[in-house]
């Protein structure tokens, strides 16, 4: 899919911060790029969380990165195992960091530190005992 927000090159360096993330943690990360109009976006964004199967994880460790670049929505939702650990503040403080970078239109940037300090919290909670199975795809979907 076009998006005129990141050039598929940074779509795919998106992709390599959340195998990096997710190096040395249980923890799953996904971004969705949301295009339509709709207006219940945060209905719409733990529609997909589930619909990606994000709340299957092992240990309900998984976080979705949902955006809306054209209206200027952004939510993260972070399973109840990780959300447990990390809390709301956690969660404030990474929207607060993106949705900066988003005004600056620093779109890439951004997510992609989003992602690796969501990942650090990850294996800070969530270290990999044993073999590390990627439970979800690391890829960014659309809709």
């Amino acid at each position: 899919m076009m998006n005129h927000f990141l050039t598929n090159t940074q779509m795919a360096s998106l992709v390599e911060a959340i195998k990096i993330a997710e190096d040395h943690s249980s923890g799953e990360i996904r971004v969705h790029i949301d295009s339509t109009a709709e207006d219940d976006f945060a209905k719409k964004a733990f529609g997909i969380f589930k619909s990606l199967e994000m709340h299957l994880t092992k240990e309900r460790n998984a976080v979705l990165f949902y955006v809306n670049f054209e209206q200027h929505y952004l939510t993260i939702i972070g399973d109840e195992g990780i959300h447990k650990k990390v809390k709301q503040s956690f969660w404030d403080t990474i929207h607060d960091e993106i949705t900066a970078e988003f005004v600056k239109e620093n779109y890439f940037g951004g997510l992609k530190d989003a992602i690796l300090k969501t990942g650090f919290e990850l294996k800070k909670y969530f270290p990999v005992n044993g073999e590390n199975v990627n439970e979800l795809s690391n890829d960014i979907s659309f809709s």
